[in-house]
């Protein structure tokens, strides 16, 4: 009798909003994408609410958020939110530290700016001012990863998009990013790659925005021993300017178009037709 193969690992997707606005017509396709490839691949379906962002953060949201969900006629299962994990956060950049992957950085945004750094695929490239002097320890600091010390650290990583297929990661783009805010006790980075990890996570389906982030991403795995899932990410609804729908621009928000009265499990599947379109 010929040896029995693993069992394939079951599907887990997520969807993880932060409760620092209402949820648009994108939160919705994101979810509705997630949802869908989980019941598609008879797998799970979870819900985090991601509530770290200091005062931005709004308790009551995450409330709206799952009505807004049932509205559309998504089931799921919640998981712990952001704020019960802040010593797992902790855990991890002290451990990165110890190896010397992490240096402070107390530059601010204009600081960054006046060193005439360069617009990446994340938004701007740390220029690195901070990465060969003594941090003063009065001031304020984030950690950014050293991105040379980090891909030393790992060789040659790849990681899989269901959709765009295998990518070399390559940090070129992003430079050394924030792995603890000055402000906060972790960056998103850093918090998501943990519990997608914590949470069983397979499939990390999210919007095309965030694509160049899975670089990062794939190398906190490897750094930190983290399971490597696949990755989904799938195109963005636009606005009728071209721009995609944001929280900051004011995008309608799902709860007003549930008070209103509309059909949310209509509004649903209208959204699958229009990701379809999108040609996925």
């Amino acid at each position: 009798m010929g040896a029995r193969m693993p069992a394939a690992a079951p599907l887990v997707t997520r969807f993880a909003p932060s409760p620092n606005g209402h949820l648009h017509l994108g939160h919705a396709l994101s979810a509705i994408v997630a949802h869908d490839l989980a019941k598609a691949g008879e797998g799970r379906f979870l819900l985090r609410i991601e509530d770290i962002d200091g005062p931005r953060s709004r308790p009551e949201l995450a409330d709206e958020f799952r009505r807004d969900l049932e509205w559309l006629g998504l089931e799921w299962e919640e998981v712990p939110a952001q704020s019960t994990r802040l010593a797992s956060y902790a855990v991890a950049a002290e451990a990165l530290k110890a190896r010397g992957l992490l240096y402070p950085c107390t530059c601010t945004r204009k600081q960054i700016e006046a060193a005439g750094a360069i617009e990446g695929s994340d938004g701007l490239i740390y220029p690195g001012t901070c990465k060969h002097r003594a941090a003063d320890p009065a001031l304020p600091a984030a950690w950014r990863l050293d991105a040379e010390k980090a891909l030393a650290a790992t060789g040659p990583l790849v990681w899989e998009d269901a959709l765009a297929g295998p990518q070399a990661v390559d940090l070129s783009g992003l430079g050394d990013v924030v792995i603890v805010r000055k402000d906060l006790p972790a960056s998103y980075h850093l918090a998501v790659t943990l519990d997608d990890a914590a949470d069983g996570v397979t499939l990390v389906t999210r919007g095309a925005d965030l694509f160049a982030a899975s670089h990062v991403h794939r190398t906190l795995q490897a750094l930190l021993g983290l399971p490597e899932p696949r990755w989904h990410h799938h195109p963005l609804l636009m606005d009728a300017d071209g721009q995609k729908l944001a929280k900051r621009r004011g995008s309608p928000a799902l709860a007003e178009r549930r008070a209103a009265g509309e059909n949310g499990q209509m509004l649903a599947e209208q959204l699958r037709l229009q990701h379809l379109r999108l040609g996925t």
